[in-house]
Parts: structure tokens; C-alpha cells; sequence
């Protein structure tokens, strides 16, 4: 019961039912409360059962190396150092030797916190203990050096990693490529995506979704759907932001129209849909090749489907409609979205129309 509560972020149910147990509370008892206390960030509340199994508990209920990793890494996980420290060094007192887990709990809160230099110090700390660093201690590095700006030490960490017979499983390369991606370096990202494949290492979707969002934004989209194509063939189907991503990215391209749709449909295939910001870019790009029948087919798609057309599109297409002498057909599609979408701001759409109207009439 205490531990289902704990699960579902119930600890003070869970507490309640400690308090009734007709039974004495166990070691494993203890420890599941102060899990679930840290889980919800409640430090406080876990410091009281700690205290509580210390006085109450006796020799069969001494704090273990458990009890004491679980409150070092909620404590970290808060960013609370300095108690996270204080009760590591309780527990060196207390005879109960810190484990690996324990300073990788440590290390990674410092590493988010961006203290990589102090997370430096607390592996070396780890080693001069007798215990071996792990692929988790290192992928905590190399997010503490990105969070620093530290990416050539972060690059290279992950270089020593290999150099050292380590191999590092799929959340460590993800950093990197996603910090190749930041620094705006797609295809030494792209390079290390490859070197994953190679080494039989699945690629998140995360990683390859980063790569294109750098690609469209350098304009190398040439890259991006060859990669696009490529994906399943690395072991990673696309997922609807992939698609998203690159086709947003092409229809900002004059000309390209017909490439979009391509995707468009491998993406319907895949069995993903089309959400508002996609049919937004979509309008607009038949907008900008000054396609009048592709503009309002996907107009009237977006209103079946009670999408909003966004403001700057909206005034795209009746400048469309306007160039093609058919701006009161505007008025027809303005009407139409007032009675089956919610429209905010409708005055706002009204004027852009009053103004090309008006403008029709002079």
C-alpha cells in the first residue's frame, strides 16, 4: 500500500498508512516513505522519516547505504547541495560507505546545477574511494560541460569515454549531437549519429529531430530530406515533429511545393496528421507560389478540421485572392470560419479585408 501510494505521488497517503501499521515498520518500510517523499521534491518530509526511523526504529532500522543515497539524491536533485554533502558525510560517520549510485546522484545534481568543476572534484573523490566511474557519471559530465558552454571539453570527454574502452549507450551520444546541433555543427552531429549505427546503438528521434531543425535553419534543405529518407534505414522511424520540422522548413522556399507534398503524404502514410502550425505553412506556401486552388483547398481543409488560420496567413491569402481579382471570396471563407471555428480577434481579420476591399473599390 505504501508503495503504490508512493508511486502515484500519494506520500501522505502513504504516511497515513504507515501511522496505522499494527505491524513495526521495516528497513524496506522506511526507505520506500523517504523514496517517495524525494520523488515529489518534499525534502522536508523526508528529513522527518529519516528522523523518525533514526529515533524510532532501533538496530533492525539503521539508516543503509539506500536510505542515504535516496536523500543525497533528492537533495540534488533540488540543487541542494550543501545538504546533499552534509548527508553524504553523515553517512561516511555512520560507517555506511557511499556507492557508486550514491555519487553519481551527487554528481549529476552538480552538473545540472552547472558546478561542473566541483562535479570534477567528487569524481576524482569516487576514484581515490576505489570506485570506477560509469557511462552515467560521464554522460553527467558532458551535460555539466554543455550547461557551462564547456563543448569542446564535452566533445572531448565523450573521446576519453571511448579512448578508455567505455561504451557509451545512446543517452551519451545524445548529448553530444545535441550540442553539435547548438553550436550550429549538424554534420559532425550527423557523423556521430552514423558512428552510433556502426556500433549497433539505436538513435533517438530526439537526436535526428535536432539535426533537422539546425539544417532548415541553415537552409541546407536538401540535407534535411535526404536524412528525412534515410532515417528508417538508422534504425529510427520519423516521428511527426521530424516531418514537421523539415516541411515547415521547405514551405518558407518558394518553388518547393511539390516536395512538400510528397512528405506530406509519406507522413499521412505513416500514420501521423496534420496539426495547425503545418497547415499554416502549408497555406502559406501555396500563398507565396500564388497556387489560388491548392490555397483554398487547404483553407477549407483547416475549417473542417476547426483549425485557425493565423493572422500574418490570413492576410497572405487575401492578398492572393486580391491579386487574382477575387478578394470577396475572402469574405465567404472569413464567414465560414465564424460560424465553425473560434475565431479570436475577428476584428482584426475583418480589417485586413476592409483594407483590400477597399482598396478593390478605389
Amino acid at each position: 500500500m505504501i508503495r503504490g501510494f508512493c508511486k502515484i505521488g500519494m506520500v501522505h497517503s502513504a504516511l497515513k498508512v504507515f501511522d496505522e501499521m499494527r505491524c513495526s515498520p521495516n528497513l524496506v518500510t522506511y526507505n520506500t516513505l523517504i523514496h517517495g517523499f524525494c520523488k515529489k521534491g518534499d525534502m522536508e518530509g523526508a528529513k522527518r522519516v529519516f528522523d523518525r526511523m533514526v529515533e524510532e526504529g532501533g538496530q533492525s532500522c539503521k539508516p543503509d547505504v539506500v536510505t542515504f543515497t535516496t536523500l543525497v539524491d533528492g537533495y540534488s536533485k533540488k540543487g541542494e547541495f550543501r545538504d546533499a554533502l552534509e548527508c553524504m558525510e553523515e553517512m561516511v560517520k555512520q560507517g555506511c560507505h557511499p556507492n557508486l549510485l550514491t555519487y553519481n546522484a551527487l554528481i549529476e545534481g552538480l552538473c545540472l546545477g552547472g558546478n561542473v568543476d566541483e562535479a570534477r572534484k567528487m569524481m576524482s573523490r569516487m576514484r581515490l574511494n576505489g570506485l570506477e566511474d560509469n557511462v552515467t557519471t560521464n554522460t553527467s559530465m558532458m551535460k555539466g560541460f554543455c550547461i557551462a558552454g564547456r563543448s569542446e571539453e564535452a566533445i572531448m570527454h565523450l573521446k576519453e569515454m571511448v579512448s578508455r574502452g567505455m561504451r557509451p549507450d545512446v543517452k551519451a551520444y545524445s548529448v553530444i549531437v545535441n550540442e553539435y546541433c547548438k553550436i550550429r555543427k549538424p554534420d559532425d552531429a550527423l557523423l556521430l549519429i552514423k558512428d552510433m549505427v556502426f556500433n549497433g546503438i539505436k538513435p533517438s528521434v530526439s537526436s535526428f529531430n535536432a539535426v533537422f531543425r539546425v539544417l532548415v535553419d541553415m537552409g541546407k534543405l536538401d540535407e534535411a530530406i535526404h536524412l528525412l529518407k534515410q532515417m528508417p534505414q538508422m534504425g529510427c522511424m520519423p516521428n511527426f515533429l521530424s516531418y514537421s520540422i523539415v516541411i515547415c522548413g521547405i514551405c518558407k522556399v518558394n518553388g518547393r511545393m511539390q516536395e512538400v507534398e510528397e512528405l506530406v503524404s509519406e507522413m499521412l502514410e505513416n500514420g501521423h496528421k496534420l496539426d495547425t502550425a503545418m497547415y499554416n505553412s502549408l497555406l502559406g506556401g501555396y500563398c507565396d507560389l500564388g497556387d489560388e486552388e491548392m490555397a483554398l483547398r487547404t483553407v477549407y481543409d483547416m475549417i473542417d478540421k476547426n483549425f485557425l488560420i493565423n493572422k500574418d496567413t490570413f492576410c497572405m491569402f487575401v492578398k492572393l485572392l486580391y491579386e487574382k481579382g477575387k478578394v470577396r471570396k475572402a469574405v465567404t471563407v472569413l464567414e465560414e470560419m465564424c460560424r465553425r471555428c473560434n475565431v479570436p480577434d475577428i476584428n482584426v481579420y475583418r480589417g485586413f479585408l476592409c483594407q483590400f476591399l477597399e482598396t478593390k473599390e478605389h
